[in-house]
């Protein structure tokens, strides 16, 4: 018996229009697709009704999976997957799998032999890093930081001496709510000459990608409280 595919579908980062962000194949798939496992419904909602303003809502499954629903929404997708019926993962923003609880569905999908197929679109991550003038031959994402201010700290100084040791770029993010937190500490802790990247609201309106050393930071810093945003470290490519 066939078994379904799960096919890795990428959300917009917050814009408005999709078509220039998800090449028309990407949006044909997810347009014939009646079964989504999902991390946030109301935005897998609002994708497919970007897509396609008569997309049939009604008449599609939607399973939720984050961080307040347990396994039982992989067991349920996994075993329909293994009757044949095809399933798209959407995350809350960007591509699946990465900072996402997608993955633990992949990881599922891959020890019950179903094949994945993943789609092109936008990645915060890759978007900030290849815009960021940094390496990226080496370069390591860490997810969120630390909540606590002091291991937080800690955490950029030892993004910043293994900078400047390997040239190794260090990718990271936090909350819009804590971005101002996360900013003030870059500023006021990291060296004069650390080469900090911020890339906000990337592929929307007020996008707004930036590459300055600390110092130079101090001086043009501006509001992130509001504003998703991706934060890296790293070696001028120049210098």
């Amino acid at each position: 018996m066939r078994k379904g595919k799960l096919y890795l579908i990428p959300n917009t980062l917050g814009g408005e229009g999709v078509k220039s962000i998800l090449p028309e194949e990407v949006m044909q798939i997810a347009n014939n697709l009646r079964h989504f496992i999902v991390e946030d419904i109301r935005s897998a909602r609002r994708l497919l009704r970007k897509i396609d303003r008569n997309f049939p809502i009604e008449e599609t499954l939607f399973l939720e999976l984050n961080k307040h629903t347990g396994a039982n929404s992989i067991d349920q997708c996994i075993g329909l997957l293994d009757k044949g019926i095809d399933f798209g993962l959407i995350s809350e923003a960007g591509c699946p799998g990465i900072a996402d609880p997608g993955a633990d569905l992949i990881a599922a999908a891959h020890e019950n032999n179903i094949e994945i197929k993943p789609c092109v679109g936008p990645s915060s991550i890759l978007l900030a890093l290849i815009s960021s003038g940094f390496s990226g031959q080496q370069f390591s994402f860490h997810g969120y930081l630390p909540k606590d201010r002091k291991d937080r700290i800690k955490k950029l100084k030892d993004f910043e001496a293994d900078t400047r040791r390997s040239g190794r770029t260090h990718i990271f993010m936090d909350t819009p709510f804590r971005n101002m937190h996360v900013l003030e500490d870059l500023l006021n802790e990291l060296s004069d000459t650390t080469m900090i990247c911020i890339a906000s609201s990337l592929t929307c309106d007020k996008e707004s990608i930036k590459t300055r050393s600390a110092l130079q930071w101090r001086e043009e810093a501006y509001d992130l409280s509001k504003l998703p945003s991706i934060f890296l470290i790293g070696k001028s490519q120049v210098n």
